[in-house]
């Protein structure tokens, strides 16, 4: 089976359990932090390397 490399807000939803509107939000700020250094972004979804780093790190998201 082939690793997947973005997360898609509805899986995020799942794995954190959170609802999908809250997914959503999340994507959308991590995806604000990353255009804001310059990479592209494809809304509704992100990175899985990247949230993996931001997430499990122990940093908040900052709202």
């Amino acid at each position: 089976m082939e690793s997947k490399s973005y997360i898609r807000a509805s899986e995020l939803a799942e794995i954190l359990g959170i609802s999908v509107s809250r997914a959503y939000r999340i994507v959308h700020d991590l995806n604000e932090e990353l255009a804001s250094s310059g990479y592209l972004v494809v809304s509704g979804r992100i990175p899985k390397k990247y949230f993996e780093e931001r997430w499990y790190s122990g940093v908040e998201i900052k709202r």
